[in-house]
């Protein structure tokens, strides 16, 4: 056997390694954001992608994560479940489970591309996303499509975006305007912050333009691999070293926090790139 050979095969048992721990941890990421349309301090953790993965026995090692943070209010920015039609009863009742655990924390869910497919394709999920988001709104979960709801007694305008299928479709780039989105979301006042849910990161310069101070966002779930000076590989459109993949994002006053994502669908692969349980810490700046 070759130098080059052997060198192949280590390489590969490497990355298995990496990848099999990867998928079995998650690290928590801290972002602070300023804003001069707020004069106090807000914890925000943002879920996002977490797919039905469990961390412990009923997620205990992540709900324990959350609880020690004790945000002032969680956003979670879609595919909290996996929609495959076999057995969406128990992908739900387990996502119920997991929110259910932290019914003491002001939630707001908006809506991902898995919860969108249950939504549209009834004739394969029936009435699931109806009694899903009906049992989400029986544990105090304000499910956002497309809605909004402030933060009481504020100006923190909490806005979900729940956008056509279209616009996750693969290898097709599909564009997106700003009157698009305002149609969906109504018009927002310049005195508010707004805080967009938007599933999809790929269209933050969209939402920026749409008027959102601060997006949250998922999906991409960090390229599935990263790489040292090239960050993430792949995006779910399946084109190669996207622009967005995890982070922090400046798109002129607009900022956008990415989460790479609690989980995995269909392949259970992450190399190089664990979990994320993103905390957000939102600051007053002094007012110009």
């Amino acid at each position: 056997m070759n130098h080059f050979l052997i060198g192949l095969i280590l390489i590969i048992w490497v990355f298995i390694v990496i990848a099999c721990i990867d998928i079995n941890r998650f690290v928590k990421r801290e972002y602070t954001i300023y804003s001069d349309k707020t004069d106090r301090e807000y914890t925000i953790v943002l879920l996002a992608d977490l797919h039905g993965k469990e961390y412990g026995k009923d997620n205990y090692k992540l709900i324990s994560a959350i609880k020690e943070i004790d945000p002032d209010f969680i956003c979670a920015a879609g595919d909290m479940l996996t929609a495959k039609p076999r057995n969406i009863r128990k992908r739900a009742d387990k996502a119920l489970r997991f929110f259910e655990y932290l019914k003491d924390h002001k939630i707001f869910y908006s809506i991902g591309n898995h919860e969108y497919r249950m939504k549209i394709y009834k004739d394969e999920y029936g009435v699931a996303y109806a009694d899903y988001v009906l049992a989400l709104k029986e544990l105090g979960i304000s499910v956002l499509e497309n809605e909004h709801e402030y933060i009481e007694g504020t100006n923190i305008r909490i806005q979900g975006l729940m956008i056509d299928r279209e616009y996750y479709k693969r290898f097709d780039h599909h564009e997106m305007t700003a009157d698009y989105v305002k149609g969906l979301t109504g018009e927002w006042k310049k005195e508010d912050l707004c805080i967009l849910l938007a599933h999809n990161p790929e269209y933050f310069e969209t939402y920026a333009a749409a008027g959102a101070d601060l997006t949250m966002s998922g999906h991409v779930h960090g390229g599935i691999m990263r790489l040292p000076g090239l960050g993430g590989v792949i995006s779910p459109r399946l084109t190669f070293f996207p622009k967005y993949t995890g982070g922090i994002y400046l798109s002129g006053r607009s900022q956008m926090i990415l989460s790479r994502g609690l989980g995995y669908h269909t392949i259970p692969i992450r190399i190089f790139n664990p979990a994320e349980l993103v905390v957000v810490r939102l600051l007053p700046c002094q007012r110009k």
